[in-house]
């Protein structure tokens, strides 16, 4: 016999229980300049539909937007992406991807309120378009991590060269990363709860 159709949606939807409530939830930033990944990251490790604010780039961008080196990308973000991670232990991590392009720059310090850390992606083939990001988070004493995307075509270079090239601190860690790769970009997230975790005093929130 036919369930009645209240019965029906109760059982087709997600289930609710004490399971699904993390103990903690940490707000993560993925930053860097345009076109470096930060979507894709995102896109890679997020466990519910990600929230993705891309729109086509158009000839209104000629001129404004630096787009050497990524002359082949035709969407850019213009808020926010957001995506959603449970680690073990019942760490779930919400994150927020920020804009890459300068013109967008007026909402990082809205987005990275009450952030935890972040993750900085570089392209090595163009530095200079994440040194604004490490900057910003220096300068606000957020801790975060360097990781350099993988991009086909793109040299590998030793760590002390990245950092000497990026001018940060012996502490910051910098690691190298594929981020279409969903097991890689969550060890990297994991890599930056666990430098967010000694890089802030003992009695921080």
């Amino acid at each position: 016999m036919t369930s009645p159709p209240h019965e029906r949606t109760a059982a087709a939807g997600p289930s609710r229980d004490a399971d699904d409530v993390p103990l903690h939830t940490l707000k993560i930033l993925v930053a860097g300049g345009f076109g470096v990944g930060k979507t894709t990251l995102v896109g890679a490790v997020s466990e519910v539909r990600p929230l993705r604010t891309e729109e086509t780039l158009t000839d209104v961008s000629t001129g404004v937007d630096d787009l050497r080196g990524v002359e082949a990308k035709t969407t850019t973000t213009v808020a926010m992406d957001f995506g959603r991670i449970t680690l073990s232990g019942g760490v779930r991590l919400y994150l927020f991807g920020t804009p890459g392009q300068e013109r967008f720059w007026f909402m990082w310090d809205q987005i990275s309120y009450g952030a935890v850390g972040a993750v900085v992606l570089v392209d090595t083939r163009r530095l200079e378009s994440s040194f604004s990001a490490i900057d910003f988070f220096e300068q606000r004493e957020i801790p975060f991590i360097v990781v350099a995307n993988r991009f086909e075509g793109a040299g590998r270079h030793p760590e002390a060269e990245l950092r000497e090239a990026l001018d940060v601190d012996p502490d910051v860690p910098i690691v190298e990363c594929d981020v279409r790769g969903r097991t890689a970009a969550r060890d990297v997230l994991v890599l930056l709860v666990e430098h967010a975790i000694t890089a802030r005093p003992s009695d921080s929130h």
